[in-house]
């Protein structure tokens, strides 16, 4: 994956830089609007709005207009009507500094999630079906009746079953947004939706880290 980082604060770009290829991408910086708009094709764009040679906005607008690239614009404009005014013009979002680099890799992750194409057909594991067309879920061919964020959880885990899926992206995918108590409020849908498909599988939790859809363990609530 390829992110572009279009910042004209040197040190804030070169820490973000470094961050980001410790995670495993591939980043080029420019400081410029035309510099952004010059630049080789890239799977995500994190944009500054304050640039010293255009508005931000415009290289957004721009860059929306030319291909379907991810747009994450990063601003010390928290109002809401900049941030209502950044997503109409095609941000896919937006985040005030300062910010945490640990949020920073969820929303890139799940930004990057949603511009991703998904494989057509039903996700099944095991025993375990999910109707991604009709929201609709089975196990060993029965309705489960799930709770709409139960449901995105389940989805997000089942495609992914057998590997550990952070907490933070969790959050992120399926409520779209972090705030005090999300913690919490992951574990008490993580809580109800064991019991509803243990007979599918265990959902275990890694300390730490986040959570695993076990096909394995079924028959195990916790």
């Amino acid at each position: 994956m390829e992110i572009l980082v279009v910042e004209d604060d040197v040190r804030l770009a070169d820490a973000l830089c470094v961050a980001l290829r410790r995670r495993g991408y591939g980043v080029t910086h420019v400081g410029t609007g035309a510099e952004a708009l010059a630049a080789p094709p890239c799977d995500l764009v994190l944009l500054d709005l304050g640039l010293p040679d255009m508005d931000g906005l415009a290289v957004c607008k721009q860059l929306q207009g030319r291909s379907d690239v991810a747009v994450i614009v990063l601003t010390a404009r928290g109002e809401e009507r900049d941030r209502v005014l950044g997503l109409r013009t095609g941000a896919d979002d937006y985040l005030v500094k300062p910010f945490s680099m640990a949020e920073l890799t969820a929303r890139i992750e799940a930004v990057l999630r949603r511009h991703r194409p998904r494989p057509a057909g039903p996700v099944a594991v095991g025993a375990l079906r999910i109707d991604l067309d009709a929201r609709q879920v089975s196990v060993a061919d029965a309705p489960v009746a799930l709770r709409p964020k139960e449901y995105e959880l389940l989805v997000v885990l089942a495609r992914e079953a057998g590997a550990v899926v952070p907490r933070h992206r969790l959050i992120m995918e399926v409520w779209r947004a972090t705030w005090p108590g999300a913690a919490r409020t992951l574990e008490v849908h993580i809580g109800s939706l064991r019991s509803k498909i243990s007979a599918a599988g265990r959902i275990e939790a890694v300390h730490g880290v986040g959570y695993r859809f076990d096909p394995e363990g079924a028959g195990h609530v916790s």
